[in-house]
């Protein structure tokens, strides 16, 4: 089981100390019947059923990641009910011969607080436990000081474990609640970084653009202002798309916007779109954004044309990000990526060394597309 929320980290516990304190139990029933049943094999028999029943209620919870239902009551009514009676049938005449089964009662009780959800199975299943035991032990002609030891070993089992498990729940929804939290105030705190980063692009570049052609310093109409206010133009649609998406990560979002406004910066148009990017790592975020940088400076110098596209994505259900970047330039022939540098170092290999992946699709005269994603 992963570490996961702080329920699951309490159900792992739980899980853990019971498995241990039914193993306690099944280690003194081993040595009980080795060293004075070993001529039985009622008693193996029964020693061997309750092994079973122990590997189907713990291996359970452990692959499942709780109890369950049927096993805890399985459970109950194979160990705790019935063996007691099996091992009597098998020639247990002695309170000592059968004390050994009866001391998994008090782990049957145990599973049975934790697993089951309504008080009122919890009562039924140790008022059933304490009756079975009183009655096996009465047959065996066991004393009352005996008999009420026993009851109160299943008592207490069942009344600790709940206890354990009711603090340990208790304390793991206030450790989520507290996760719960952080990560607002986080998300808050980074969605207000985010607005102050652009508010402060939007100063040094749109609002600056504006300013100088409203005081009538420059000719609007000439070409190095028109490309300006192209580029940032197309800024300005990328930032209302992002927000229109939902607010993908600004990790994510700012790391890909600055390769793509890098390469603007440059000469080379692109027309960018992100839509519901999740929350991925920095390392992640920081590949993807400078195999983005590489692959647009391969568009720059290689591809013939001043265009391209770079759209980046979640994919379908699932919390990973897959970027392309698109040209319709000359292309080239794919087994000469082998000989260079580039697409084979700055792009794959950086990918790769990141956890993710990168495609690289092209052909001469028919353009090229390069896809990353991550996770791989």
């Amino acid at each position: 089981m992963s570490v996961g929320s702080g329920l699951q980290r309490a159900q792992a516990f739980m899980i853990l100390a019971t498995g241990l304190y039914r193993a306690s139990h099944l280690v003194a029933g081993i040595v009980a019947v080795a060293q004075h049943q070993r001529g039985r094999p009622v008693a193996w028999a029964a020693l061997g059923v309750v092994l079973v029943t122990s590997l189907l209620v713990f291996g359970t919870a452990r692959s499942r990641g709780w109890f369950g239902t049927w096993p805890p009551v399985a459970d109950t009514v194979a160990v705790g009910c019935v063996m007691p009676f099996v091992v009597f049938a098998g020639g247990a005449r002695h309170p000592a011969d059968i004390a050994w089964v009866m001391l998994l009662g008090g782990s049957a009780s145990s599973v049975a607080a934790v697993a089951f959800t309504r008080r009122a199975a919890v009562y039924g299943v140790v008022a059933a436990l304490a009756l079975t035991h009183a009655a096996g032990y009465r047959l065996t002609g066991a004393d009352v000081a005996v008999i009420a030891g026993n009851l109160n070993s299943v008592v207490a089992s069942a009344v600790l474990a709940g206890v354990f498990w009711w603090y340990l729940r208790r304390q793991g929804s206030l450790l989520d609640a507290a996760t719960a939290q952080a990560l607002a105030a986080e998300s808050q705190r980074a969605r207000y970084v985010e607005r102050i980063a652009h508010h402060r692009a939007l100063h040094d570049t749109v609002l600056a653009t504006l300013t100088t052609i409203a005081s009538g310093r420059v000719d609007a109409n000439a070409p190095l202002v028109r490309e300006r206010c192209a580029s940032e133009a197309a800024y300005l649609r990328r930032l209302v798309q992002q927000h229109a998406d939902g607010e993908p990560a600004p990790g994510t979002a700012a790391a890909l916007e600055g390769a793509v406004r890098s390469a603007e910066s440059l000469g080379l148009r692109v027309s960018a779109q992100y839509h519901g990017l999740p929350e991925i790592p920095a390392h992640a975020a920081a590949a993807l954004a400078d195999a983005v940088t590489e692959a647009l400076n391969n568009v720059l110098r290689h591809a013939g044309t001043g265009h391209a596209y770079v759209t980046a994505a979640r994919e379908d259900g699932r919390d990973r990000v897959v970027v392309t970047v698109v040209d319709q330039g000359v292309g080239f022939d794919l087994e000469d990526v082998a000989k260079g540098l580039g697409l084979r170092c700055s792009v794959r290999a950086r990918m790769r060394e990141a956890g993710g992946a990168a495609e690289v699709d092209s052909a001469r005269g028919e353009g090229t597309r390069i896809e990353l994603s991550w996770p791989a």
